[in-house]
């Protein structure tokens, strides 16, 4: 989820409706989880889960790719510091806030008012009073379960913090010279599945370490670290913005549409066929699903695109949505799994399952967010 300075009274229409598109596909990603957890034991409802879910993997990325539309490049009159403190301050209140609320409200819902729920991802021993002392003392190292979408944060505050080192080098740079980064970032992309593949073809690792490129126990930095990850996503979004492609209406539907389709077909059907030859290897399943893959880009890079050239006025409705979209994603998780107890019925289908979950849980994360941002206090936290 971007975070976005709402003191700005600017409003770019199809960012808007970008940050509002990837922001309910988040939603719906996660309503997606609870069926995808079922693997084998309900063939059907992972099949559901996977095919939905799949289609959502651009949600994440869009988001940090606005987060480039809108940061770089920084006004000349910000400071170092002054940045850090305009960004990533305000983005710690609100991960410790998260962190420490969202735990308390799923041990209450899972031990007084619905401890006997049918969630495949749920296990009682996430919710007993010794669990949540434990995560309300370790926030500060990583999310946990009750938390998972805050992992987001703690990466945009990495983003936040590499920001104001690259910003100058994108002013000087030449286009060429950010197109040369972003091609060798491209390759990055390709790496997870090189991974993958490299044992087939008879890599044995370093003494059990499978990683590439100088990677093993004592290096967790391979050749191409510094030029990997969401960072790339920053640097694409600069350079689109800069330069932006001029194709006009037609052509951009030739190649964005069949490119979506194809990483889509890559990223739904390589899950499935990684869960049938890796069955329990979650490390293996996640690959298929990253953010920085390249499959995930292909989806990616169309929907920004074509929203980017749509010819939007403003709009206070949608600026109205938009601006509660932080509040959303920090607050939805908990009412993803309350929303799969709601319409948990057998004679619904899955796939209609998972639509009312994202529906409901959306709508009632937006009003939760809109609240909470005309209380001065807690505004903070969801602004």
């Amino acid at each position: 989820m971007t975070r976005i300075d709402n003191s700005s009274t600017t409003h770019i229409a199809w960012i808007d409706l970008l940050r509002i598109i990837a922001c309910f596909a988040v939603v719906v990603s996660h309503c997606c989880d609870g069926f995808v957890g079922a693997f084998d034991s309900d063939r059907v409802s992972f099949l559901t889960g996977v095919w939905i879910g799949s289609l959502m993997r651009p949600s994440v990325p869009l988001f940090v790719m606005m987060t480039g539309v809108l940061l770089l490049p920084i006004p000349k009159h910000y400071t170092l510091n002054g940045f850090y403190k305009k960004r990533v301050l305000r983005v710690v209140l609100a991960l410790i806030f998260w962190s420490l609320i969202l735990p308390i409200c799923s041990f209450l819902y899972y031990n007084f008012i619905n401890p006997l729920s049918l969630n495949p991802l749920v296990d009682s021993t996430f919710y007993t009073s010794e669990s949540l002392i434990e995560k309300l003392t370790t926030w500060i190292f990583n999310f946990n379960f009750d938390t998972v979408p805050l992992w987001y944060i703690y990466m945009l505050i990495g983003l936040y913090l590499i920001m104001p080192v690259i910003n100058n080098w994108l002013l000087d740079a030449t286009k060429k010279d950010i197109r040369t980064v972003l091609i060798l970032w491209g390759v990055s992309l390709a790496l997870p599945y090189i991974k993958m593949v490299a044992p087939i073809l008879g890599y044995q690792g370093n003494y059990g370490n499978y990683e590439l490129l100088g990677g093993c126990d004592w290096n967790p930095y391979n050749t191409f670290y510094y030029l990997s990850g969401f960072i790339g996503y920053v640097i694409l979004a600069f350079y689109l913005k800069k330069y932006p492609i001029n194709w006009n209406t037609c052509k951009t539907l030739v190649i964005c549409i069949p490119l979506f389709i194809l990483g889509y077909v890559i990223t739904a059907y390589g899950y499935v066929l990684t869960q049938s030859y890796y069955p329990g290897n979650y490390a293996y399943l996640e690959i298929v699903w990253y953010f920085c893959g390249i499959n995930v880009f292909m989806m990616t890079f169309p929907i920004f695109v074509i929203v980017q050239k749509l010819s939007m006025k403003p709009s206070r409705f949608l600026s109205a949505i938009a601006g509660t979209t932080f509040g959303i994603y920090l607050c939805h998780y908990i009412w993803v799994f309350i929303t799969f107890d709601w319409f948990n019925t057998p004679t619904l289908p899955y796939a209609i399952r998972i639509i009312l979950m994202s529906v409901a849980t959306f709508i009632i994360a937006l009003v939760i967010s809109y609240i909470l941002g005309l209380i001065p206090f807690t505004r903070r936290f969801v602004k």
